[in-house]
């Protein structure tokens, strides 16, 4: 069974192309936007949608899987928690990633991640465990404190 870890300190994320080819398999599409303006408590936050590919070099944009157009406003809506895409729900083990890690290799990595693919034995039950957001894939065992 092959799995993806984030293979340094940082955390697992997937840059803007990945995030796009992973959405592709899925028949869905991305759309990267970015906060223009921010607000306090439960007031609207305006995003600006990034046509440009320089701009989604940032590690502050967010993705969502439906085009609301050049700005929006929606941060409180239905619609936000609908099609905002966050890659860290991904499964590990998910076919789709694995393909995407295959294909982009180090352009898949997100601003603080070197993805890597481990391959371990089908019958294990596994995990991943983490240290300051370097992983690795462990075998399922009890604990306790």
């Amino acid at each position: 069974m092959k799995i993806v870890i984030n293979n340094c300190h940082g955390g697992f994320g997937l840059s803007p192309l990945g995030q796009k080819e992973y959405l592709k398999l899925i028949n869905q599409e991305a759309f990267f936007y970015k906060q223009t303006k921010y607000a306090m408590r439960d007031e609207f936050i305006e995003y600006t949608r990034i046509d440009d590919w320089e701009d989604k070099k940032s590690l502050f944009f967010h993705t969502f899987t439906k085009d609301f157009g050049k700005k929006w406003d929606g941060w409180s809506s239905e619609e936000y928690e609908t099609y905002s895409f966050y890659c860290g729900d991904i499964k590990r083990n998910n076919s789709n990633l694995i393909t995407v890690v295959e294909k982009l290799k180090k352009l898949c990595n997100g601003e603080y991640s070197s993805l890597k693919i481990v391959e371990i034995p089908d019958d294990v039950e596994w995990t991943i465990e983490e240290y300051d957001g370097s992983e690795w894939v462990a075998e399922k065992h009890r604990t306790w404190q």
